[in-house]
């Protein structure tokens, strides 16, 4: 994009809208081919959906109060060939917790075709309003909407969440409102939204463990609230015999990974990455994978967490953003589709990066932005290489954001930052008028001229001069500090 004062950086608005407008219209022309062909079976001779039947069985099972087959494949397979005969022969690793199901039960009220409309449906629209929410707290992004409509489009993850079906629109949501909540400070919310991750327990693995070592307790608690009250639903409906079968088939989930993974160039995470790198012929090779796996997700925590520590140095877009990539690198099971909770990263890092100047840390990230939103296209080569090069370009921006915040901010966003900080309990220590809540909530400078928008976080050029002229006291800095957008660095 080109910026006003990052004017070097490659990608402008003009190549990137091309290249969206090019990659959407390919991307779903080609789906829209495959799928223009009678019956519920595609070109390919899959099933229209692909993991969407496995979702619609649950809910038939749930409208049947069979809450002792919800873990046996066998009976699922029979189940879902009798109510969607071209689902004949097809089998899925039963892995959703209870709960999970009984959100399905109205669906399978219609035939699987109806379903499936209704469900791609949901999916877009919680993906839309999802990147439209996001869009809309990015000030430097207001005149982009066209180009980040296209690129929202275009994103190879929303394109296999649709092909496949799945259930990864919930998730973005998710962690679409425990940014705006974290923002605004409402942290046992945030907790309690974050705990309705237990449906896909995975992604929230990376959050559990930052937020418990940042001491973000509010959080931990609601979430494990939340978490004890979803399951409690399945448990209240089933008994409890399913919830036990349910946490015995997770105890025992790397015995039958090659069932979960059948396709594994289509991951993206760590556990993968040195899967598929580790020769066939080393000896104790999976545990070596393992072992791997473990140290880097190890380090990409440690980074994320520094981040986090950071704070209010480091600003919330990249704190968060910091903590997507590390849930998808850290995740034990990440499939494709999964990475459009990377959606929020995307936005609130190209915003970042534009109000910034050229430097050699914005310029490779930006970089990595466009690689990582890119290589996911290119999974399927991995086949032949065995290097997922999406994993190497996710781990790079963490490893980027991280240098970022290692380096600080300037003596004038520091001070800043403290006064409008919207980080977990950042706050908190400092005096009642100096509080980000107590802050003018119009952005108005001290001749009464607004610059800045109200979500901003990125400093107002023309105020710099100010700040730096008025800080030889801490009365004046509050006072340069005053006539500066109230939300500066969230």
């Amino acid at each position: 994009m080109m910026t006003g004062n990052n004017p070097g950086w490659w990608l402008t608005t003009r190549r990137l809208r091309a290249h969206g407008t090019i990659l959407a219209l390919c991307l779903w022309f080609v789906y829209a081919w495959t799928l223009a062909t009678p019956g519920l079976r595609d070109r390919n001779g899959n099933l229209k959906g692909g993991d969407f039947l496995h979702l619609y069985t649950l809910g038939l099972l749930a409208i049947a109060h069979r809450g002792a087959d919800l873990y046996n494949m066998n009976s699922q397979a029979v189940l879902a060939a009798q109510r969607v005969p071209e689902a004949e022969g097809i089998r899925y690793l039963p892995l959703y917790p209870p709960q999970v199901s009984i959100f399905f039960a109205p669906l399978a009220h219609f035939s699987y075709g109806w379903a499936l409309i209704l469900w791609w449906g949901f999916s877009a629209v919680a993906y839309g309003i999802c990147c439209y929410g996001v869009w809309r707290a990015c000030p430097n992004l207001r005149e982009q909407g066209k180009t980040l409509f296209l690129l929202a489009l275009a994103f190879p993850a929303f394109f296999h969440l649709i092909a496949w079906g799945q259930t990864s629109a919930a998730a973005l949501a998710c962690f679409t409102l425990i940014f705006f909540l974290l923002r605004d400070r409402r942290e046992l919310l945030a907790g309690l939204i974050l705990g309705c991750l237990i449906f896909k327990p995975q992604l929230g693995l990376a959050a559990a463990i930052v937020f418990t070592f940042i001491g973000a307790w509010k959080i931990v608690a609601g979430a494990v609230l939340s978490a004890a009250a979803q399951l409690s639903v399945g448990i209240l409906y089933y008994g409890i015999d399913p919830f036990r079968h349910w946490l015995r088939i997770l105890w025992n989930v790397r015995t039958v990974l090659p069932l979960l993974e059948p396709k594994p160039y289509q991951t993206h995470s760590l556990r993968t990455f040195w899967s598929m790198l580790a020769p066939v012929f080393l000896p104790w090779r999976s545990a070596v994978s393992l072992v791997l796996y473990v140290m880097s997700a190890a380090v990409v925590l440690g980074l994320t967490i520094a981040c986090w520590k950071r704070s209010p140095a480091v600003s919330l877009p990249l704190r968060y953003s910091a903590l997507l990539f590390a849930t998808v690198l850290v995740s034990p099971h990440l499939t494709v589709y999964d990475l459009v909770i990377l959606a929020p990263a995307f936005i609130l890092l190209a915003d970042w990066i534009k109000c910034q100047p050229l430097t050699a840390s914005t310029g490779w990230l930006g970089t990595l932005l466009y690689l990582g939103y890119t290589l996911p296209l290119i999974g399927p080569f991995s086949r032949f290489t065995h290097v997922q090069v999406s994993v190497i370009a996710m781990a790079a921006t963490v490893v980027f954001l991280w240098q970022i915040g290692r380096k600080g901010v300037p003596p004038a966003d520091l001070a800043l930052s403290k006064m409008a900080g919207a980080g977990i309990g950042e706050g908190r220590n400092l005096p009642s008028n100096e509080r980000y809540s107590d802050l003018p909530n119009k952005n108005v400078s001290a001749s009464g001229k607004r610059f800045a928008h109200a979500d901003s976080w990125c400093k107002a050029p023309s105020s710099t001069t100010n700040f730096r002229r008025f800080s030889s006291s801490p009365a004046r800095r509050r006072i340069a500090a005053s006539s500066l957008t109230s939300s500066t660095m969230l």
